[in-house]
């Protein structure tokens, strides 16, 4: 009984918290929590697609997302109206959860709960499995669970390898084991899948659901979804009310997108003035009476979050560690053995001057003749392409606009036929004078940025700007001199509701301040581009990131001769009031000479959290939001694979061209 008298402990000291919640809730808040976590919340679950997008552009069309009556409203939406996928997600969840029996005399007792959280890792709790003696003796015993038609079903029987991988703690009360495959070498999450754990905030809030799976008192597999919330978030543990029993020690607590908030260890007895366990009739507990007399008034977990970060800290081998890292991204152990994934190749952190060609890479004109002669595509790149090689850069560019033609039923592009102005070089080099910093080695954020002056003021801004327009409370301006803790604050809460690097979010800023800061930076971007883009004819203008600045700028220096027919942005920087106001163009105002402007944006993607631009820009452009993946939300290749990005590309490259003499040819999408 020693953790269920912590945690009886535990909930008498935060009494004061849970009864401000309540009161919280009896004044009409469905959601008290602070705003903080609230905005948290939110944004990952647009980020997750725990609601729909078009729901939350719908709940923040008029509102900015930073006050925490929005947050209340997109967070019932998501309580209230569960997808029908709510239903297989759980099923497809229920299928990583295993009873956990110890053969003993010949019998298997149950004794807990435990879930994969890996291909090859279970997680239970310590007093289940307290050392790896222990864990030797037991078996992982899968599918053990009714049919649709309430018959028993098969189970499927694992043992582990403790001596292999154990790691537990009795204060956190978890255990994580390894899972022996089974006899044809197949591991247990190839079959029954696995938990993705995740160490960010923003999973629950206080009010919230949560749902939870295990083995009660050793029973089959039973599901907990109803007339159950969270009452209270301590350091390290969650107070839940649900229904559970002995046995689903071990178990996942799920919130209603079946992320795990918590590992379960024990219900919260109600005790005395002098800390005693009271049964159900008012009488202290006395060891013989069984937990069914105990009066029950909570359920504790163990925050997921915190087991993390314990596993981070631990000083294991590099063998061990593996193990780990086979956790996932999301669970911050990768990052700990291995490198970092590379990011996007369109949005590569700049090189080391020294590792750049010693020839300068220049950009690539289109075939002759490519779309009738007289019609042009243009894809212009964002930063962090010094080391990018352009025919390889216009080919993923092309790949991915290829599938989102094939998806809008529409033929596909040649890259050879794209005009690919390159300046990534010739941008690193502009920027040395005013010390914009390559990715460092170790990864420390500030290498990132760019050094003091108004450049780095710009970069503090947009970084501020940003994280405010992403719901982070009480955003402010930072400090004159080095990272404020406002920047800070802003960069963790940009990587937080994006899953995305922070170093690779301060690079992109640091270089977006950098061109529109340096003048001199500016006219070397633009002299590059300028020079190799078409100097007549109709003009198909697709631009990504930084490239979306550096477009706007290009359309007041193009060639009159060149008739602008579609500009599309995607992942742009242009809402951010920091941006549009230092363009040529003098602020938000849609260029006179382009005749059709549409833009792709991502809720999750940090550098176009200005988006909608409608909202800011005189006659905006047409947009659409799209749902990038998780970790690659400012890809160019995903905006562009999305079908409704790529069609009004397709259907500009297939308008009939407008007469323009003798010469004058309808477009046919084909080279002659």
């Amino acid at each position: 009984m020693r953790q269920t008298r912590a945690a009886a402990e535990r909930y008498r000291w935060s009494g004061s918290e849970r009864d401000a919640a309540w009161r919280r809730r009896e004044r009409g808040e469905a959601f008290p929590d602070s705003p903080e976590m609230l905005a948290a919340r939110t944004a990952r679950l647009i980020q997750r697609n725990g609601l729909p997008v078009e729901a939350a552009l719908e709940a923040t069309r008029t509102d900015a997302l930073d006050q925490p009556q929005m947050y209340e409203r997109i967070l019932g939406v998501a309580k209230d109206l569960q997808s029908w996928s709510f239903l297989p997600r759980g099923a497809r969840a229920a299928r990583t959860v295993a009873r956990i029996c110890v053969a003993e005399n010949g019998r298997e007792i149950p004794i807990g709960t435990g879930f994969l959280v890996s291909p090859r890792l279970l997680l239970t709790n310590h007093h289940v499995l307290p050392d790896a003696t222990a864990a030797a003796s037991v078996i992982a015993e899968f599918d053990a669970q009714v049919t649709v038609d309430n018959t028993p079903e098969v189970s499927r029987r694992f043992v582990l390898a403790p001596e292999v991988f154990f790691v537990a703690d009795s204060t956190l009360d978890f255990a994580l084991v390894l899972v022996r495959p089974n006899a044809d070498g197949r591991q247990a999450g190839d079959t029954f899948g696995w938990n993705r754990l995740s160490v960010q905030t923003g999973k629950l809030v206080i009010g919230e659901p949560v749902n939870i799976i295990g083995h009660p008192s050793g029973r089959l597999k039973e599901i907990s979804i109803r007339e159950n919330r969270l009452e209270a978030r301590l350091e390290e543990f969650l107070h839940y009310q649900t229904d559970t029993e002995p046995g689903n020690s071990g178990s996942p607590v799920y919130n209603d997108q079946w992320e795990v908030t918590a590992l379960h260890h024990s219900g919260v007895p109600r005790t005395d003035d002098q800390g005693r366990i009271l049964r159900r009739d008012g009488q202290p507990w006395r060891e013989g009476d069984g937990d069914d007399a105990v009066d029950w008034v909570s359920n504790e977990g163990v925050r997921i979050s915190v087991i993390l970060k314990h596993l981070a800290a631990l000083p294991l081998d590099e063998a061990r560690r593996a193990y780990l890292t086979e956790m996932g991204p999301e669970s911050g152990l990768g990052a700990v053995t291995v490198p970092p994934p590379a990011p996007p190749m369109d949005e590569r952190p700049a090189a080391e001057p020294d590792r750049l060609a010693t020839t300068p890479r220049t950009g690539l004109p289109a075939a002759s003749g490519a779309f009738g002669g007289s019609r042009h595509v243009v894809f212009l790149h964002g930063r962090g392409q010094e080391e990018g090689v352009p025919e390889v850069l216009r080919r993923n560019w092309a790949a991915g606009l290829n599938g989102g033609l094939t998806r809008a039923g529409l033929p596909t592009i040649e890259p050879a036929d794209v005009c690919f102005p390159y300046y990534a070089q010739r941008l690193l080099q502009a920027m040395r004078p005013v010390e914009a910093l390559s990715h460092p080695p170790h990864g420390a954020v500030e290498a990132a940025a760019p050094a003091p002056g108004s450049t780095r003021r710009l970069y503090e801004q947009l970084i501020v700007e940003a994280a405010g327009r992403a719901g982070l409370p009480g955003a402010g301006p930072g400090s004159a001199e080095g990272l404020g803790d406002s920047v800070r604050r802003g960069l963790s809460w940009l990587a937080d509701t994006t899953d995305l690097d922070r170093l690779f979010i301060a690079a992109v800023f640091a270089d977006v301040a950098a061109y529109l800061d340096d003048q001199g930076v500016r006219e070397a971007v633009l002299d590059c581009v300028l020079g190799e883009m078409p100097r007549t004819g109709r003009l198909v203008l697709v631009s990504h990131s930084l490239g979306t600045v550096v477009a706007m700028d290009l359309l007041t220096r193009l060639d009159p001769a060149v008739e602008v027919e579609l500009l599309v942005t995607a992942g742009s920087p242009l809402g951010l009031d920091s941006v549009h106001r230092r363009l040529l163009t003098g602020g938000p105002r849609r260029p006179d000479r382009v005749t059709r402007w549409f833009n792709a944006w991502c809720p999750i993607d940090p550098v176009a959290l200005g988006c909608p631009l409608g909202d800011r820009w005189t006659d905006g452009p047409e947009e659409v939001a799209v749902a990038n993946p998780v970790g690659q939300a400012h890809d160019i290749d995903e905006y562009l694979a999305h079908p409704e990005v790529a069609q009004p590309i397709g259907a500009a490259l297939h308008a009939a061209a407008p007469a323009a003499g003798a010469g004058a040819a309808a477009y046919g999408g084909a080279t002659p």
